[in-house]
């Protein structure tokens, strides 16, 4: 059933002297399967530890998580969704994309190829490293999506907490002219998915938190080599808020009213700037929920947004808040 919304410069590694190995041991065997031992009736085939950018660093790596029904040259191409882990930049992994309610569930659909991506933390590489990585790791998938039965031009991307800051980040950033480039074609989204992630370094302070965010060992201030308010012009390039043109990918949010590490402010003011610019914007706030996302937000919210911008199934979602407490 379908959500009713109006209710509620280095050389890419070559593919193909790998790929044919991955396959070969990987066609989904027990032991891959275990990864998603709590997702029922899953079949899928998994390709492990993808080295994106070609220096052999296990921080730039990926997985491709398909169908098993997909393999052959008459295959469907079929949109991708791809996972960025949270960990305030300082930990995590890709690993987390396997977890209940994630990757797993879209797959299951039939209808998507996932992807879960590791991107290069703050302790070994400080801003823009991380969004650079991102950017590297979607030109690499659009770039092979033949491989893979992938279509081109529907990639999505979903992450939480800091992930859902680089989600956002990569949803904003093929229009903004002020960084090092120009963003390519070959690295924009079509659809972003945003659990809780920071928008705006240098407003979190303004409302309770855990985390005094401008100080110095702060995950903001970590990620940028310095206190926020010491160089509020990196704090800035660094924001999605800062970022916000018309004409971006379709938003989906989702916050907590009483998140305790990042305010829920954080998604209320980009929401709201993404609308001021005539984007689509719809923010799930979820009242008295914290700094996590139940897993049946995925079938109940995630599937259908994603339905209805790449099959056209469905009800467009509402362009505004809808307020639902915790199951």
């Amino acid at each position: 059933m379908h959500q009713n919304w109006s209710r509620t410069s280095r050389r890419f590694p070559s593919l193909r002297s790998r790929v044919k190995v991955y396959f070969a041991l990987l066609f989904i065997s027990a032991s891959s399967l275990s990864i998603f031992a709590n997702q029922k009736k899953s079949t899928f085939r998994v390709i492990r530890d993808i080295d994106y950018f070609g220096d052999q660093n296990k921080r730039q790596s990926l997985d491709i998580i398909l169908p098993q029904s997909l393999g052959n040259d008459s295959s469907p191409k079929l949109p991708l969704v791809i996972w960025i882990h949270g960990g305030g930049w300082t930990n995590g992994s890709k690993e987390s994309g396997y977890e209940p309610g994630r990757i797993g569930t879209l797959i299951n659909t039939g209808r998507y190829i996932g992807a879960t991506i590791n991107y290069r933390l703050s302790g070994e590489s400080k801003w823009p490293a991380q969004i650079e990585d991102c950017r590297s790791a979607i030109k690499w998938l659009r770039e092979n999506a033949s491989q893979f039965c992938i279509n081109p031009k529907k990639i999505a991307v979903w992450g939480s907490s800091a992930g859902g800051h680089l989600a956002s980040m990569l949803g904003v950033y093929p229009r903004n002219q002020n960084f090092n480039r120009f963003i390519k074609t070959t690295e924009e989204v079509q659809a972003v998915i945003n659990y809780y992630g920071p928008s705006a370094f240098l407003q979190m302070d303004n409302y309770p938190s855990k985390i005094v965010h401008h100080s110095p060992n702060s995950p903001e201030s970590r990620l940028l080599g310095v206190p926020i308010r010491q160089n509020q012009k990196l704090a800035k390039q660094a924001s999605p808020l800062h970022h916000v043109t018309s004409n971006l990918p379709p938003f989906l949010h989702f916050h907590g009213t009483e998140d305790p590490l990042v305010p829920y402010n954080q998604s209320l003011i980009l929401h709201r700037k993404l609308q001021l610019k005539g984007n689509k914007s719809t923010l799930i706030s979820v009242q008295k929920g914290g700094h996590s996302i139940p897993k049946s937000f995925t079938s109940r919210w995630v599937i259908p947004f994603l339905d209805y911008h790449f099959y056209r199934i469905g009800d467009p979602p509402v362009r505004g808040i809808i307020k639902v407490s915790l199951p």
